[in-house]
């Protein structure tokens, strides 16, 4: 793979993303405080279109670079579900155990549980309400992030930085890519410190990318994997909804997740290098 960063993809996604939360982050510091009622009322639907933004920056930078022929096999690249069972027990087990055990131990410590919204659905079973959310995270509720992030962007930065460096680089990006919704009242971001939000980011994209490798680049695993994040970040609620708590769920969760996904990326490192090795 050309080692040449495709600039061309991050100008597009943070352009298409934060026009569409600049209505929110303009009233959210203060501005326009006249149509602050109407920019809440609509901050779903804003969210909704500007989380497309790294799928929208993918899609045109293989167009414009690589041709209509390119795109159609990027696409056809999360066409395929066989990823193998032991991807899919990875993706619910590891997320699912550090979710719950983040938000369950503060209870032991006298901390006030945190009531899932997925639980308070009259005469529908939790599991059909689970499973109907699991899939709106995957193609609408983060998980279409990583058509860019980790399906498009993500070998360019690991082949010329490498594994570890490559994913930290894109960890980074991808927390400041979020960086209008800490200012805008109402958003998860806007009740938590934004260095913990960065560590849990980075732990992420460590996992993800790992993920994607383990289903031999099934880019379909990435979009899987972050929407259940997302799924079992609502099942077993790690933020308080104010500012002043110190949100001792989510560093947990956070912590776990970066030394996790370290661990695995300097593993998959270890290995890399002992295969370039022998082959040498």
């Amino acid at each position: 793979m050309n080692k040449n960063i495709p600039i061309r993809f991050f100008i597009i996604t943070f352009i298409w993303t934060w026009v569409f939360f600049a209505p929110m982050f303009l009233v959210g510091i203060g501005l326009f405080p006249e149509y602050k009622n109407i920019i809440f009322e609509l901050n779903e639907i804003f969210k909704a279109i500007a989380v497309f933004g790294p799928a929208v920056g993918a899609i045109v930078s293989i167009y414009t670079l690589n041709g209509k022929d390119q795109l159609k096999k990027y696409i056809s690249l999360f066409l395929s579900v066989k990823f193998g069972i032991k991807v899919w027990v990875f993706i619910f087990s590891i997320i699912g155990i550090f979710c719950f055990i983040s938000w369950y131990i503060p209870e032991l410590l006298g901390f006030p549980r945190l009531e899932s919204s997925l639980m308070g659905f009259n005469n529908i079973p939790v599991i059909f309400v689970v499973i109907i959310f699991w899939i709106i995270c995957i193609l609408f509720g983060g998980g279409q992030e990583e058509i860019g992030w980790r399906g498009y962007i993500m070998p360019f930065l690991e082949n010329k930085h490498g594994l570890i460096v490559g994913s930290l680089i894109l960890g980074i990006i991808w927390t400041f890519w979020h960086l209008p919704l800490f200012f805008v009242p109402g958003n998860i971001q806007n009740n938590i410190n934004f260095f913990c939000y960065m560590l849990l980011v980075i732990g992420l994209s460590y996992f993800f990318s790992w993920i994607i490798s383990l289903s031999k680049n099934k880019l379909l695993s990435g979009l899987v994997a972050h929407g259940t994040v997302n799924m079992f970040f609502e099942l077993f609620p790690q933020v308080v909804n104010d500012a002043n708590n110190p949100q001792t769920r989510l560093w947990i969760l956070s912590i776990m997740m970066f030394l996790f996904g370290s661990v695995i990326v300097i593993i998959r490192t270890i290995k890399q290098k002992n295969q370039n090795i022998k082959t040498v």
